[in-house]
């Protein structure tokens, strides 16, 4: 990661990829002025259909919400941008609660969808 640069962590459920990977699409010039880390799945997707640069982490079920959630305790996240999908059960909802109690704690801006994370980054304030 670029030390001048801010990170930002992108994040989606499977049923929300689709979501981010139009998200992303839509939003590519800004995407490209930070840093980008997502958990694997999401990551390659954005890599491949997006063409975005992103440090890939576990996927979310095997680790990869708790490898941000620690990034994000540490200050080296600026924002996270996590697609959940409301409708479905996701057998590791604690590490989704985990992560989204500590972007709560630690005061940093978290989207649960592609409206709220639009609005962040036209708002300049990262």
């Amino acid at each position: 990661m670029t030390d001048n640069r801010k990170t930002l962590a992108l994040i989606a459920h499977d049923g929300k990829k689709a979501d981010m990977v139009a998200f992303a699409m839509a939003h590519k010039a800004v995407l490209e002025r930070y840093d980008l880390v997502a958990t694997n799945t999401t990551g390659q997707m954005l890599q491949e259909k997006v063409g975005l640069e992103v440090q890939r982490m576990l996927s979310g079920p095997l680790g990869g919400d708790a490898q941000i959630a620690a990034q994000v305790a540490e200050g080296q996240i600026e924002a996270v941008f996590f697609f959940v999908d409301p409708l479905n059960k996701h057998p590791h909802d604690p590490d989704i609660q985990g992560l989204m109690r500590i972007c709560n704690v630690h005061d940093v801006p978290l989207a649960s969808n592609p409206a709220t994370a639009a609005f962040i980054i036209s708002t300049q304030a990262l």
